[in-house]
């Protein structure tokens, strides 16, 4: 199993949608370090364990972006059955992030 502990190695005060929109996005979380992680995941045939806790909490946008271009990427039920998501601090996020990857852009 591979790791992405958010808080240790991306931020612990994690930002909002986009680029545009500052410092620390779901956007650039996903370009920098998510989607590296779940393509070598896969290639391990691994799964990829997110641990969300340890930061100061998370715009439903950070999540969204993120969870929501996996999704896309590769699939949502890829995605979603190749992850694992720890939240013991806010457990109502990993919903928020079920739902996510399987929202579809248009």
């Amino acid at each position: 199993m591979l790791t992405i502990n958010i808080a240790q190695q991306f931020t612990t005060t994690p930002g909002a949608r986009n680029y545009t929109d500052g410092p620390k996005s779901g956007e650039e979380f996903y370009d920098t370090l998510l989607k590296d992680a779940f393509t070598k995941a896969l290639k391990e045939k691994v799964k990829l364990k997110i641990i969300l806790d340890g930061t100061e909490g998370y715009a439903s946008s950070f999540l969204n972006e993120a969870f929501s271009l996996l999704g896309n990427e590769f699939g949502a039920e890829i995605a979603w059955n190749n992850i694992i998501v720890i939240s013991n601090e806010v457990p109502k996020y990993i919903e928020k992030v079920k739902q996510s990857v399987y929202e579809k852009r248009k």
